[in-house]
């Protein structure tokens, strides 16, 4: 990766979310229709709140006959690792690593919250990767 650059010089910003409260169903459906591997739930006002992942999704599947209307705060992760727009790639890189992770979500601090503005993953650094190569 390009010495130096940033998850803001990297990363387009938006973000697939839902709401503690979706539905497993709800979820599933929205990450197979747009293609994505998880899903950030946020709060009421947008900040975060969680991540759900395929996995996440798997494991409520086999562990529940009714998986499809669980919701979404019995199944996420509330221990999400973060970054900021101003974080290196290769400090991402590492902390996808260290954790044993495929995803960070990128947040903005507001009034001492973190507000999720992009999610940066393993893809995006082999992209990078592969471009700056």
């Amino acid at each position: 990766m390009k010495e130096g650059r940033t998850v803001l010089q990297a990363k387009r910003f938006g973000i697939y979310s839902c709401t503690a409260d979706t539905t497993l169903l709800d979820a599933a459906r929205r990450m197979v229709e747009e293609d994505i591997s998880a899903l950030v739930v946020v709060d009421e006002e947008g900040y975060l709140a969680g991540i759900v992942s395929r996995t996440d999704m798997l494991r409520a599947y086999l562990a529940h006959d009714d998986w499809a209307e669980q919701p979404i705060h019995e199944h996420m992760t509330r221990q999400v690792v973060t970054v900021s727009v101003d974080e290196q790639l290769s400090t991402v890189a590492n902390l996808l690593l260290e954790r044993n992770i495929h995803r960070l979500v990128v947040v903005r601090q507001e009034e001492g919250k973190p507000r999720p503005v992009a999610v940066i993953s393993d893809a995006d650094l082999m992209y990078h990767m592969v471009r700056d190569a």
